[in-house]
C-alpha cells in the first residue's frame, strides 16, 4: 500500500506520543501480525513502534523486510515459525537452512533474541503436531549450536492459557494432565537450554465468557477489593498476574520453580459483535493503558514479585483479514493508517495497585479452546486462547 499519507500520520504520532504514551515502559513488547492487505511499509513501522516505547518486538514469521526495516534500531525480535513448518523442521539440513536465511542473514543488525516454534500447538488436541513439537525445537537448537548462535539466539514456544487444568486459586495451578508427558520434556529442553516459558494470557476471555460474575474492574486492573488466594495470603486485584501465577504454580509442581516465564501475548478488543462482552475502546484503553502503567513499576507478580515481567502487547495493528468474529480483527493499539484507535492516555497521576490479578470468580475449570484457525503467516486466531 502506497500510504502517501502516511509519513504526515507518523510525524504526528511522534510528535504526540507524549500525549498518547506518557510513560515509556522500557519492557514493554509488542506483537506485529499482519493477517491484513492495507498495513503500512515495515519503514514506516518503525517510528510507531517507537512512539509507543516499546524495545520488543513479537513476530509470527520471519518476514525479512521487517527484519531488515528495524536493522540498527537496538529493538530486540522474537521471530515465529509457524506450526506448518513442523514437520519439515525435524530435518537438520532444514532446520539449518531456515536459520540461516531468517536468522543469521539478519544478525547483528538486527537483535533476533528467540524463535519460537510453533503456537498454541499442544491445545490443538493434534497428536502429529504434538509429537512434532519437541523434535522441532531441538532441531532448531541444534542449527543454532552449528552455527554458534545459540548463546545469543533461544528456541521456544507459545502456549495457549487452557493448557492449565486449574488455575484458580493461583497457588493451586496445575497443568491438563493428558498434557504433563508432553510438558515435562519439553520444560526440560527450556532448563537445558535457558530458553522461556511463553504464554498467551488474556483476561478478556474469562470476561466473554462470563460477564455478570467476572469483575470487570478485577480484569482491567481497575481499583478493586481484590481476592486473597488462602493458601498462601496472596492479594490479588488483577486477573492477569492471577494468572501468570497460576502458570508459576504449575511449572512449580513439576519441579520447574524458577523457570522463566514470558507473557507472549495479551490484550482486549476495542471493537465486537453483540454477544461479546466488553469490546469496546474504553475497556480497551484501560486494560492495556493499565497493563503499560504496572510494567513501568518493574515489579512482579504477588508470587514472583522481584521476577521482570516480559510481556508482549497484543496487537500493533488492526488486522481486516482475520478469521473469526469482530473482535479478533480489532485488538490493535493502531489503525492501518498509523492513528491510534485509542489514546492510552497513561498519567503518572493515576497508577492502580502494585500486586494485582484475576481470578476469584473465574472457577477452577479451564474451558477448552475452540478449533483455532491456521493462515499463510503462521499464527493463529487468539480465540484459540480461551480462558
Amino acid at each position: 500500500m502506497g500510504f502517501p499519507r502516511f509519513f504526515c500520520y507518523a510525524s504526528i504520532i511522534l510528535s504526540i506520543s507524549a500525549y498518547l504514551f506518557p510513560i515509556m515502559v522500557n519492557s514493554i513488547g509488542i506483537n506485529y501480525g499482519q493477517i491484513a492487505n492495507n498495513l503500512p511499509s515495515p519503514e514506516d513501522v518503525v517510528p510507531l513502534v517507537k512512539s509507543i516505547g516499546a524495545t520488543k518486538v513479537k513476530l509470527y514469521d520471519a518476514d525479512p523486510g521487517v527484519l531488515s526495516a528495524f536493522a540498527n534500531t537496538g529493538v530486540e525480535f522474537i521471530v515465529g515459525l509457524g506450526n506448518e513448518y513442523l514437520d519439515r523442521m525435524q530435518d537438520p539440513a532444514k532446520a539449518e537452512a531456515w536459520v540461516k536465511q531468517n536468522v543469521q542473514a539478519h544478525l547483528p543488525a538486527t537483535k533476533v533474541t528467540c524463535i519460537f516454534v510453533g503456537n498454541e500447538v499442544l491445545t490443538f488436541n493434534d497428536t502429529t503436531l504434538s509429537d512434532n513439537l519437541l523434535p522441532a525445537m531441538q532441531s532448531v537448537h541444534t542449527a543454532l549450536v552449528n552455527l554458534g548462535l545459540d548463546k545469543q539466539v533461544t528456541v521456544t514456544t507459545a502456549h495457549s492459557l487452557a493448557i492449565l487444568e486449574t488455575s484458580y486459586p493461583p497457588s493451586a495451578g496445575a497443568f491438563r494432565e493428558d498434557l504433563i508427558d508432553c510438558l515435562s520434556e519439553t520444560l526440560s529442553f527450556h532448563q537445558k537450554t535457558g530458553s522461556p516459558f511463553l504464554i498467551n494470557a488474556y483476561p478478556y476471555f474469562a470476561y466473554k465468557g462470563n460477564p455478570k460474575q467476572v469483575s470487570l474492574d478485577f480484569v482491567l486492573f481497575q481499583p478493586n477489593q481484590g481476592v486473597i488466594d488462602q493458601a498462601t495470603n496472596l492479594h490479588y486485584d488483577n486477573m492477569l498476574y492471577a494468572q501468570i501465577d497460576a502458570v508459576y504454580s504449575a511449572l512449580a509442581s513439576l519441579g520447574y520453580k524458577k523457570l522463566a516465564v514470558h507473557i507472549s501475548e495479551t490484550g482486549w478488543p476495542s471493537k465486537g459483535d453483540e454477544d461479546e462482552a466488553g469490546a469496546t475502546p474504553d475497556n480497551a484503553k484501560k486494560y492495556n493503558g493499565n497493563l503499560i502503567k504496572l510494567m513501568s513499576k518493574k515489579t512482579g507478580t504477588p508470587m514472583r514479585p522481584n521476577s521482570d515481567l516480559n510481556i508482549y502487547v497484543f496487537a500493533l495493528f488492526n488486522e481486516n483479514m482475520k478469521p473469526g468474529p469482530t473482535s479478533e480483527r480489532n485488538y490493535g493499539l493502531f489503525k492501518p493508517d498509523g492513528t491510534p484507535v485509542y489514546p492510552l492516555g497513561i498519567s503518572t497521576n493515576d497508577v492502580v495497585g502494585s500486586n494485582t490479578t484475576a481470578g476469584g470468580s473465574i472457577g477452577n475449570a479451564v474451558t477448552q479452546p475452540s478449533s483455532p484457525t491456521s493462515s499463510s503467516t503462521g499464527y493463529l486466531s487468539i480465540s484459540s486462547a480461551n480462558f
